[in-house]
C-alpha cells in the first residue's frame, strides 16, 4: 500500500499536485480540512467535539483529529493507498499516524515536501489572491505568517519521517509537470523498497 504525506509551505502547489498523484497512483486523499468540514457538517460526535473547541479559538486535540482520518482510513478498506494532506503536523500526530497505520498492517512509505523560497510562495499566493477572492491570500502580512507557522510546524515533522528514512524534500519551481516527475521520482524511489 503506498500512502503518502504530502508537505508544502501555502502556495506550493500542493492542490495541483495531489490531484496528479491521485490521478496516476489511484489514492484515496485525505485532507484534514475536508475531513473536519464534513465531520462538523454531518453533526458526527467527533464533528460535534471539534467544533466545540474551535467555537472557543483552541487547537482541536490530536485525539480529535486522528480519531476522524481513522474513521476516513476505515471508510476507505480498498483503496491502494493514501495521501495524507494537512496531517500530520506534529511529531506526536506523525507517532501516532504511524501507530495506526501499523495496526492496519501498512506505514507511511514516503513524505514528500515541495520546496518553494518565501519570494515566490508570496508572489504565487498574491496571485492565487486576486484570481480566487481569497482574503487570506490578499494580504503579505498574513501570508508571512502562515508561512512562518509552516516552517515552525512542520520542520519538527520533516525529522521525523528523515530519521525514519521516509523523506523526501522536493524541488517545487518549474512547471507542474516537471515538479510532477521529480514528485513520482521520489515515490518510486521509496515505495519499491517499501
Amino acid at each position: 500500500m503506498l500512502n503518502i504525506v504530502l508537505f508544502g509551505p501555502p502556495g506550493a502547489g500542493k492542490g495541483t499536485q495531489a490531484e496528479k498523484l491521485i490521478s496516476k497512483y489511484n489514492l484515496c486523499h485525505l485532507s484534514t480540512g475536508d475531513i473536519f468540514r464534513a465531520n462538523i457538517k454531518g453533526e458526527t460526535e467527533l464533528g460535534k467535539l471539534a467544533k466545540s473547541y474551535m467555537d472557543k479559538g483552541e487547537l482541536v486535540p490530536d485525539s480529535v483529529t486522528i480519531s476522524m482520518l481513522e474513521t476516513e482510513v476505515d471508510k476507505n478498506k480498498q483503496a491502494l493507498g493514501f495521501i495524507f494532506d494537512g496531517f500530520p503536523r506534529t511529531t506526536a500526530q506523525a507517532k501516532a499516524l504511524s501507530t495506526f497505520l501499523s495496526s492496519k498492517g501498512t506505514s507511511i512509505s514516503v513524505m514528500l515536501a515541495l520546496d518553494v523560497n518565501e519570494d515566490e510562495l508570496v508572489k504565487r499566493l498574491l496571485l492565487r489572491g486576486e484570481a480566487s477572492g481569497r482574503e487570506d491570500d490578499k494580504d503579505k502580512s498574513v501570508i508571512a505568517n502562515r508561512i512562518k507557522v509552516y516552517n515552525e510546524q512542520t520542520a519538527v515533522v520533516a525529522d521525523f519521517y528523515a530519521s525514519e528514512g521516509k523523506f523526501e524534500k522536493i524541488n517545487g519551481i518549474g512547471g507542474i509537470d516537471l515538479i510532477f516527475s521529480r514528485l513520482c521520482s521520489a515515490i518510486e524511489k521509496h515505495y519499491q523498497t517499501a
